[in-house]
């Protein structure tokens, strides 16, 4: 093996200010559903917290916007859906619209994935590229894995809503889905270092 496939692919934004960015980015992501956990918790009314989520959401983009010049495509496509199937869960008072969004979410995006892949194209570059440098076969099965992983989180939130309590539902999005998704994220490192890309094409 090459010097080069022994190293983590070389990682924008290093450094305090890069960390400080990449927790600020996080907190703003996740805290619509701490608001939506907490208010459940304390007031034990799905349709209560489903409002706020939404109104947390909403401030979340507009946070997201401010501090970092964008709003970035994931967290803008599970807002609108939030948006959509939040109203109509308070319009109807009906749950189970709340409920589905992540599966359509992970759905939503593990099909994207895998079209993008038939067409040639590889979507996880355009949003990890500026941090992660691949070689074409590293973005392909990485891609792949993504979109598989996105499909069992579907799968998962569809056995755990229809199957367990509101409360263990919205504790499953909190401290199920987010760590499944991180530590899935830290055991692709090894496939990133041996597909590393030395020397990346421009443009």
């Amino acid at each position: 093996m090459t010097e080069a496939s022994n190293k983590l692919p070389p990682v924008a934004g290093n450094g305090p200010q890069g960390d400080t960015k990449q927790l600020a980015k996080m907190l703003v992501e996740i805290g619509p559903l701490v608001v939506f956990f907490a208010v459940n918790y304390l007031t034990k009314n799905m349709f209560y917290a489903t409002g706020l989520f939404m109104i947390a959401t909403a401030v979340s983009l507009v946070t997201s916007r401010h501090l970092f010049g964008r709003i970035p495509l994931m967290p803008l496509v599970s807002g609108a859906l939030v948006m959509v199937l939040g109203g109509m869960t308070l319009w109807l008072q009906d749950a189970v619209f709340i409920k589905i969004k992540p599966t359509l979410v992970y759905t939503l995006f593990g099909a994207v994935l895998l079209a993008g892949l038939a067409w040639g194209k590889y979507f996880l570059r355009s949003i990890i590229g500026e941090v992660f440098k691949l070689t074409t076969e590293g973005w392909r099965i990485l891609t792949i894995r993504w979109a598989l992983f996105f499909f069992a989180l579907a799968i998962l939130n569809e056995l755990v809503w229809r199957n367990f309590s509101d409360d263990f539902w919205i504790a499953f999005k909190l401290m199920g889905a987010i760590p499944l998704t991180i530590l899935f994220g830290v055991s692709q490192l090894g496939l990133m270092r041996r597909f590393a890309d030395p020397a990346p094409a421009k443009g």
